[in-house]
């Protein structure tokens, strides 16, 4: 089971954080703070895959953001790295060609797609097709609601 997953950026800023197990305001400060610190500090062509603790942490570089997971002993490094891959493939469907700004600026929508793939820190659904497809009704529906919101009422 994924405990979290951090985004972020080259120059350490967090883009987005999502929690699977309860821990305190300070225990995520200082976890962020301990990934950052060493994730940036590892050589461009070292390997994905650390100890921390009793965690194993595994991310991957894309462009200018750093996916980070933390996974409990007994999980495959290799199936984490291909989720994160997977997350990553699920934001260039939506936002064609993801970039650090697509996150900033449409994070909800960010974390609208990996709870529509992750669920308690497990893989909800695998296709890619099935949560594209939720995600554009899920859009449908926020337009029809606007469109809605907006008529007057007489």
């Amino acid at each position: 089971m994924m405990r979290f997953l951090l985004l972020f950026s080259r120059q350490g800023k967090l883009r987005l954080q999502k929690w699977f197990t309860p821990l305190s305001e300070r225990e995520r400060k200082k976890i962020i703070r301990d990934m950052t610190t060493m994730v940036l500090a590892r050589a461009p062509r070292s390997c994905n895959f650390l100890h921390w603790k009793d965690l194993k942490i595994v991310y991957k570089r894309y462009a200018s953001l750093y996916f980070c997971s933390g996974l409990e002993g007994q999980d495959n490094e290799l199936l984490a790295l291909e989720v994160l891959h997977r997350y990553v493939e699920l934001l260039d469907k939506y936002f064609g060609n993801v970039c650090e700004l697509d996150i900033i600026f449409n994070f909800e929508k960010a974390y609208f797609i990996l709870d529509e793939f992750l669920m308690g820190g497990e893989v909800q659904e695998t296709s890619k097709l099935l949560v594209t497809k939720s995600i554009e009704e899920s859009d449908m529906l926020q337009e029809t609601m606007e469109e809605y919101m907006s008529k007057p009422a007489f």
